[in-house]
């Protein structure tokens, strides 16, 4: 399959430029990045949304390839914005989610594939307290937190993602994880090693 449209060392924007010749071209696309945005978007509404929101967000991608930023060689910050601005028309369902948490004390929508990234964000002792903190956050400093938190995404790729100076990432991001802190008695549910390399 690869032999004919494309190869898997072909970066996204190469392959986004043939897929507004190509239209099967941007399945490529799809088949490298679709579990990870799944993933992140399972985290933020849970699993029953996941799927929907996935394919909302890469027929916004596929509508808009031939406006994409050649430069930008990587799509995953463009993919994850998409991703965003979707999970923003389901704010209620995740503040609900959060507040799942928060009662039960246990992520429902947790996976194997979690473990890595929960081991770096979630204590288990520390879920209650900071699904509390993050059903609090404005949808904006929410969405930084996460990205970085989540997505494992750099504060240049958030930049791109959500089409804001990176400076905002940073002013955004320091608000959300400091009041995070403050809800989990001023411990950093992030890793120390995290903040120095997406600082």
């Amino acid at each position: 399959m690869f032999s004919r449209l494309g190869t898997p060392t072909d970066d996204d924007a190469s392959l986004i430029a043939r897929s507004v010749i190509e239209p099967e071209v941007f399945g490529i696309l799809y088949e490298r990045h679709a579990a990870a945005i799944h993933r992140y978007v399972a985290r933020r509404l849970g699993g029953a949304l996941a799927d929907d929101v996935v394919a909302d967000t890469f027929l916004i991608a596929f509508r808009s390839r031939a406006r994409y930023d050649q430069a930008r060689r990587a799509a995953e910050p463009w993919l994850y914005g998409i991703a965003s601005n979707v999970v923003a028309k389901h704010h209620r369902s995740e503040v609900r989610l959060y507040r799942a948490y928060l009662r039960t004390g246990t992520d429902p929508v947790a996976e194997p594939y979690s473990d890595r990234v929960e081991a770096r964000v979630l204590a288990a002792e520390f879920r209650r307290p900071l699904a509390k903190a993050l059903a609090r956050l404005s949808a904006r400093d929410r969405d930084v937190l996460l990205l970085i938190a989540w997505a494992d995404l750099s504060y240049e790729q958030v930049s791109q993602a959500l089409d804001i100076p990176v400076g905002t990432v940073r002013s955004r991001l320091h608000r959300a994880r400091r009041r995070v802190r403050s809800a989990l008695d001023g411990i950093n549910p992030t890793t120390p090693d995290e903040e120095s390399t997406n600082g």
